[in-house]
């Protein structure tokens, strides 16, 4: 059976700083999608995936996340 993975977003803020969005269990489809995809909408915001680390000593997928702008 599926366990997931869990995952780990992180907003890399203007002045370099990191700040944890969210972590949950994702499916492996989901994480498999992660090939085919760029951009991520979480809490209605779009981010733009630049890097992702898996740390092996937490078990925990990592993703480094830019926020898209937004017309306002």
């Amino acid at each position: 059976m599926d366990q997931g993975m869990n995952v780990i977003l992180f907003e890399k803020m203007p002045d370099g700083e990191l700040r944890i969005i969210e972590e949950r269990t994702w499916s492996m489809n989901m994480i498999t999608a992660l090939e085919h995809v760029n951009y991520i909408v979480v809490g209605s915001r779009e981010y733009e995936a630049v890097e992702g680390r898996l740390n092996v000593d937490q078990g925990k997928l990592e993703l480094l996340l830019v926020p898209m702008r937004t017309e306002e």
